[in-house]
């Protein structure tokens, strides 16, 4: 079996293999030995990916190709590039972390595992799929789980969070089809047989009237699972409602589908139909930055908090990519990674802090560093890496977005950057607010002297996502180099 198709095969035998087990404790152990063995296939295609990149230069590598359905020449079609790679490794990781943070997960957790895992087969089958259809069908895979995980394992008003998220994400689904089969029926404008394969179609000159027709359609089905302003609204809230490992896989790994679905498929695919909207969305894109971060300043739930900041900084990754640089797009992949995990780290923290003092409101915490200090160590540092600090992942990546963005010489792209830029200050002030507020000074309840320490499981989880976070803010250009080596046939299409 090809390298590739293990991302699909694995996750579910693992399923298939939960379907079986009794009680927590084999419903978990199963879980962590599957996403083990995901995580190893991460770290051994990373190596592999070198190797092979030594003596390939293909745009992607490890393809695979089988007909699907010939009708309508749809393919089983697999391949990846640098940006593929780093985006499983983050999936991988992101998984595993949620498994270790699930660990006491006391309701139906056969069942809540198997949801998770299939929401992770979506992700690991989209990253690697190079046919647009067999993308788009990993993608509604990713996305259906989350009204589940939600509906069923959520807290608050969770059946309207599920249901406004699960609403949301299906219009964009329909646009997003529109656009896809919009791109397919233009796919032979040279000549040639109408196709799904992402290869092919960049070697075609589609009308420039069709781009600028279909573009907007496939940008905004993608940058919506991204968090765009204004259709940013389920964000929040379903990430308030979530579970914990919930939370992190989707604003750790499933909004990054979006972004990764506006560079691979509608930028790349439709350049003129980019260079023609690319004004349009970056203001959106820009306000999206700004309004998110003064968001999560007037919250008050610790979960609103760093769903707001990542509105913000998912707004990052688009402004990014709108701004047509090879400096600001490596940016915006590494934010991409530099959020996934970040963010993920945040919410299974706040996990971890409201399954002890059952709250999330911060003017009901104070003092946590005293009772908990290897959760509020970890908190404080998250906060920091989040606000940018050099040594993290956050600062590589917005450094390269906002050099690149302001490259521009332009007046418009300018005011947008320094507008964006802004965001730094109002990230610095809800992060340190927060730190401060509920860590630092006296206990605010009595009650929560006693609080449990973390556990292994929890650590484990936590360390996890730690670790790549300072790996990629000390030694970064292993990573940066890697995607600018997949940037190129990107930089001859669209730029």
């Amino acid at each position: 079996m090809d390298i590739l198709s293990l991302f699909v095969v694995v996750p579910v035998l693992t399923i298939l293999a939960l379907v079986f087990t009794k009680g927590l404790k084999q419903a978990r152990l199963v879980s962590m030995v599957g996403s083990m063995v995901q995580l190893g296939m991460a770290i051994n295609l990373v190596f592999a990916y070198f190797k092979e990149r030594a003596i390939n230069d293909s745009i992607m590598v490890f393809m695979k190709d089988v007909v699907w359905f010939e009708q309508f020449n749809i393919h089983y079609a697999l391949g990846v590039d640098g940006i593929s790679v780093a985006l499983l490794l983050l999936t991988s990781i992101v998984v595993l972390a949620g498994v270790f943070i699930s660990w006491k997960m006391p309701d139906l957790p056969k069942e809540f595992f198997i949801s998770l895992l299939i929401l992770a087969t979506g992700v690991y089958g989209f990253f690697i799929s190079i046919d647009l259809f067999t993308m788009f069908v990993f993608y509604e895979i990713a996305v259906i789980p989350m009204y589940l995980l939600i509906g069923i394992w959520g807290s608050g008003p969770k059946e309207y969070s599920a249901m406004k998220l699960t609403l949301m994400l299906m219009g964009a689904s329909a646009v997003l089809l529109v656009g896809v089969l919009g791109i397919y029926f233009n796919s032979n404008a040279d000549g040639g047989a109408l196709t799904f394969n992402i290869l092919e179609i960049s070697q075609v000159n589609i009308p420039i009237e069709a781009q600028k027709l279909f573009f907007p359609l496939t940008f905004v089905g993608f940058a919506v699972l991204g968090a765009l302003f204004p259709f940013h609204t389920w964000s929040p809230d379903g990430h308030a409602s979530a579970p914990t490992a919930v939370s992190m896989l989707h604003a750790g790994v499933l909004m990054k589908l979006g972004g990764y679905g506006v560079f691979r498929i509608a930028m790349f695919l439709l350049p003129e139909g980019a260079v023609h909207w690319s004004w349009f969305f970056i203001i959106l894109a820009a306000i999206g930055v700004v309004y998110g971060a003064f968001g999560a300043i007037r919250q008050t739930d610790l979960k609103y908090i760093n769903a707001y900041a990542s509105v913000s900084h998912l707004g990052l990754v688009l402004f990014a990519l709108l701004t047509l640089n090879k400096i600001a797009w490596n940016g915006a992949i590494i934010q991409s990674l530099s959020h996934g995990l970040l963010t993920a780290m945040f919410f299974a923290l706040i996990g971890m802090i409201y399954g002890r003092t059952k709250t999330r409101d911060i003017n009901k915490l104070g003092g946590l560093m005293k009772i908990l200090p290897f959760i509020g160590a970890i908190y404080v540092i998250t906060g920091l890496a989040y606000l940018g600090l050099p040594g993290f992942s956050g600062f590589v990546a917005e450094m390269n977005i906002f050099v690149g963005a302001f490259e521009n010489p332009d007046t418009f792209h300018r005011v947008l950057t320094i507008l964006a830029v802004s965001s730094i200050v109002v990230t610095a002030v809800y992060i340190l607010r927060l730190v401060g507020k509920i860590m630092m000074g006296p206990l605010a309840n009595e009650e929560f002297k006693d609080l449990p320490k973390a556990t292994w499981f929890e650590k484990t989880g936590i360390l996890l996502l730690l670790i790549p976070i300072v790996a990629m803010g000390v030694a970064p250009l292993w990573l940066s180099d890697m995607i600018m080596a997949s940037l190129e046939p990107f930089i001859k299409g669209v730029l």
